[in-house]
C-alpha cells in the first residue's frame, strides 16, 4: 500500500510526469514552527545537478495544502505538493512496447493490466522521493535531540566517488553506492516487537526507495566472521552506553541509546545510455533498445537526503508510540 507508519503516518501520492507529487502526513502533533525555509536545505541536498545526476532540473518548492496555520502545525492531516515542471514525456513513448531492463516497466505493466503510467516510471519513479524528504522535515522536528545523518561512502566500489562518477558519464554507463546513515540522541526503548521492531520498521521504510537493494545494522554482514566474544557490546553503564557498537544501536529489536548505525545499498540506475538487447512485447521479439531521456549516472549521489527522511519518518512514529506508553 501507499500508506506507513501508525501514529505518525504518511501516504504518498503521484507520478514522475503528473502534475506533481506529494504526501498526506497524519498524527503531526498540533503546534510546530513549520515555514517554507525549514525544506530549503533537505530539498536542495535531494535535487540534481551535480556531476552524474539527471539534467532534469526542478524547483521543489513544497506547497503546504493542510495542516498549517499562522506558520504552526494544527494538528489536522499534513498535506504537501510539489509540482512537476519540467517533464518530456515523449522520451517514453517506446517504453509502451519495450519495458525498460532493470525498471518496474514489465512487472507494473502485467500487475495493473496495461493501465499504468510509463512515463518517466510513473508511480514507481525515484521522483516520488521528493515527497519523502519534505516529509522528512517534519519528523526531524519531532525528534528533539536527536541528529540524523546520512552520507555517500562508496560508489562504483570506491571511496574516491568524484573519480568513478565521471567514469561513468564517460562510458555512458551508471555506477551504484552505498549509504550510511548515524542517528545519535535516540533514547533506550524505541521499537515494538515482535514485527514492528526498530529494525523491522527502518528496513520497511528504506526499501520504499527505489534503487535500493540491501541493508545492515551495525556490523551487519561482517557479523558472520565474528564469534560472540568479540560481536557482544559489554555495557559500560546505566544509560545503556555500551564499549563497543557492533549491534549498531539496536537490541532485540528495541534502541539501546547507542548511536544507530546501518548502511544500505543503492544498486547502479537502470536507465543507461547504452544500447541494450530487450523484449518488444508487442512483437514479442528482443530488439535493440537506447533509453532516452535524463538520468542518473550515479542515483547513489541523491539518496543521504532521502534515507534521512526515511529514517526520521520512522523514528518519529516510533517516538510517538513510545510517548503513549509513558502517558
Amino acid at each position: 500500500m501507499n500508506k506507513f507508519g501508525r501514529l505518525f503516518s504518511v501516504t504518498i501520492f503521484g507520478e514522475s510526469h503528473g502534475t506533481g507529487v506529494g504526501i498526506v502526513i497524519d498524527g503531526v502533533p498540533p503546534g510546530i514552527s513549520l515555514v517554507p525555509e525549514d525544506f530549503r536545505e533537505d530539498m536542495a541536498r535531494r535535487r540534481s545537478g551535480a556531476k552524474g545526476t539527471t539534467l532534469r532540473s526542478e524547483p521543489d518548492v513544497p506547497e503546504i495544502l493542510s495542516g498549517v496555520f499562522k506558520d504552526k502545525t494544527t494538528g489536522a492531516p499534513l498535506t504537501i505538493l510539489v509540482e512537476n515542471t519540467n517533464v518530456r514525456s515523449g522520451d517514453y513513448d517506446r517504453q509502451i512496447e519495450i519495458p525498460r531492463p532493470g525498471h518496474a516497466d514489465f512487472v507494473a505493466m502485467k500487475k495493473y493490466k496495461g493501465f499504468s503510467d510509463y512515463r518517466g516510471g510513473g508511480h514507481f519513479s525515484g521522483r516520488l522521493t521528493a515527497a519523502l524528504v519534505a516529509a522528512g522535515v517534519i519528523a526531524k522536528k519531532i525528534l528533539t535531540g536527536v541528529e540524523i545523518r546520512a552520507s555517500l561512502t562508496e560508489a562504483g566500489g570506491s571511496a574516491d566517488i568524484k573519480t568513478v562518477v565521471q567514469k561513468a558519464v564517460a562510458e555512458k554507463d551508471s555506477i551504484g553506492g552505498i549509504v550510511e546513515c548515524r542517528v545519535n540522541g535516540l533514547p533506550a526503548g524505541l521499537g515494538e516487537p515482535f514485527f514492528d521492531s526498530a529494525e523491522s520498521l527502518l528496513s520497511h521504510a528504506v526499501f520504499s526507495i527505489p534503487a535500493v537493494k540491501g541493508i545492515e545494522f551495525g556490523a551487519g554482514f561482517a557479523a558472520a566472521k565474528m564469534k560472540g566474544s568479540e560481536h557482544n557490546d559489554p555495557i559500560v553503564d546505566g544509560t545503556g552506553k555500551t564499549a563497543t557498537n557492533h549491534a549498531g544501536g539496536i537490541n532485540g529489536g528495541i534502541t539501546n541509546s547507542n548511536e544507530l548505525v546501518f548502511r544500505i545499498v543503492v544498486k547502479p540506475a537502470s536507465s543507461i545510455g547504452k544500447t541494450q538487447h530487450t523484449l518488444n512485447v508487442k512483437t514479442d521479439k528482443t530488439e535493440d533498445l537506447l533509453v532516452e531521456g535524463r538520468h542518473d549516472a550515479c542515483i547513489a549521489l541523491r539518496v543521504p537526503p532521502i534515507l534521512e527522511a526515511v529514517t526520521a519518518i520512522t523514528l518519529a512514529d516510533l517516538w510517538l508510540i513510545s510517548k503513549a506508553y509513558k502517558e
